[in-house]
């Protein structure tokens, strides 16, 4: 286990258009409802990346064709060291293909789960970070809309990334957005309450991660979804009784500001696209060298253990067991009948292009050039070696994916067809309370229709 599972005898051309043949294909560490992420390295350069595959009839059979191609679209804009960046895409007959930055270090969900609430002084690093990622796409103009531990990762040094952009949009300054997307316990009051909304959504949605990863628990909860949606609109923000013991002043005083349900006043806002001047302010992080954190300058006060797995070990089963079909090298047809495809296979075909950061003079973060092994426990004398990463790219769980907004334009293009989603009624709900036996690693479920329940697999309870 954790070598390579398969390769190409025939010589490669490194000058040609990448594909799937440039590189060695290791171990699965993230599924989801198209595909999984597996570690892969690039054959000339020995770097380590991140592969995550899209199966194309799974992927139509979810009419989630648009989404694929606009996360494709706007990853290619995003090149930030606080966000899981794409370095290659492609795709072959079955498959689209992104090629991301590896983060070695596990999500945050991980963390939360094994070890329940996290220090202060850790989270403020992250939280520093995650910041000045949100600025970042603030200047794209890009909401993400589904930022959660989930879909927050960690590299081997200890530093947060940004991933999964599947429901990601360009803003428009012109007008407001009213569709629904996302994870319902993370949206900010005017994604629920259908206001309208703008980049500042995200904000809250720090805010709810920060909670969670303070407390153990999220600020707001309900049983169904129509109780949910009225606690995020109208309950008191109220600490633990043992709040004063968990952090100081400060940290409360920043993440009520988060939590500001009015997006003019909440922090991170307050500036009206003009800057995080208020985070920078703030006391609570009266103690931060911006400069060094956006330099990386910083040492992070958690580092991820890398004598251990910071993953799921169990995504190769269904291939080992033959329940799916093993990802392999292919040859893709040379000149496809575009007129005898599927209106969204052609679609694909013609819109998910060809990427190669390296011929785009775009630096890379994380030079991974040598692999990273562990030893598994095993009953075995020889231990079980595994590459190490923790890219759940394809796990955004419970993501509520808006189909009628992906593919929104650039901001410099007026937005049209544009349709609120129907929030799931009570009855079509899912107990969205975490039960004592499994803390908050469930996570609250909305969907569109009855179809979209499978949409994302959840990684199973450790």
């Amino acid at each position: 286990m954790g070598g390579v599972l398969c390769c190409c005898s025939e010589p490669v051309n490194f000058d040609g258009e990448v594909d799937l043949f440039h590189f060695d294909l290791h171990r699965a560490v993230g599924k989801g409802a198209f595909g999984k992420v597996r570690v892969v390295e690039h054959k000339k350069s020995k770097q380590l990346y991140a592969l995550k595959y899209i199966d194309k009839a799974k992927c139509i059979k979810q009419k989630a064709v648009a989404n694929i191609i606009q996360e494709r679209r706007l990853l290619e804009e995003i090149d930030h060291p606080f966000i899981v960046n794409l370095r290659y895409a492609f795709q072959d007959d079955e498959n689209c293909f992104f090629v991301l930055d590896l983060m070695l270090g596990g999500d945050l969900r991980f963390h939360l789960e094994r070890k329940g609430r996290i220090n202060e002084a850790v989270v403020k690093f992250w939280i520093a970070e995650l910041a000045e990622a949100l600025n970042y796409l603030r200047k794209q103009r890009i909401i993400h809309r589904d930022l959660k531990p989930d879909n927050i990762l960690l590299d081997a040094a200890g530093h947060a990334h940004i991933t999964d952009f599947n429901v990601a949009i360009h803003y428009s300054e012109r007008r407001l957005h009213t569709s629904v997307a996302g994870s319902m316990a993370y949206m900010a009051p005017e994604v629920v309450g259908r206001k309208g909304y703008t980049w500042c959504v995200d904000w809250w949605s720090l805010g709810v991660v920060m909670w969670e990863l303070l407390f153990h628990r999220r600020p707001f909860d309900g049983r169904t979804t129509e109780k949910m949606t009225n606690a995020i609109l109208k309950d008191p923000l109220k600490f633990p009784s043992n709040v004063d013991e968990v952090c100081s002043p400060e940290c409360q005083d920043f993440v009520k500001g988060l939590l500001d349900r009015n997006p003019k006043t909440r922090l991170g806002c307050r500036s009206r696209g003009q800057g995080i001047d208020d985070v920078h302010s703030h006391p609570w992080m009266a103690s931060i060298d911006w400069e060094k954190v956006r330099s990386k300058d910083l040492q992070p006060p958690f580092v991820p253990d890398m004598k251990k797995a910071n993953f799921d070990v169990s995504h190769e089963l269904d291939e080992f067991m033959m329940v799916e079909k093993p990802l392999t090298h292919s040859k893709r047809k040379a000149h496809p009948d575009l007129e005898k495809m599927k209106p969204e296979l052609r679609q694909m075909e013609e819109e998910f292009t060809i990427y190669d950061f390296s011929k785009n003079n775009r630096r890379s973060y994380y030079p991974h050039n040598q692999p990273v092994v562990t030893s598994i426990n095993s009953d075995d004398d020889d231990p079980v070696i595994v590459l190490q990463s923790a890219t759940n790219t394809l796990l955004p769980n419970t993501t509520l994916v808006d189909r009628t907004s992906a593919g929104s334009p650039s901001p410099d293009m007026e937005q049209s067809g544009v349709h609120p989603m129907t929030l799931p009624r009570t009855s079509e709900s899912v107990d969205q309370r975490p039960r004592p036996s499994e803390s908050v690693s469930r996570r609250t479920t909305v969907s569109r229709r009855s179809e979209a329940a499978d949409h994302h697999s959840r990684r199973p309870t450790p």
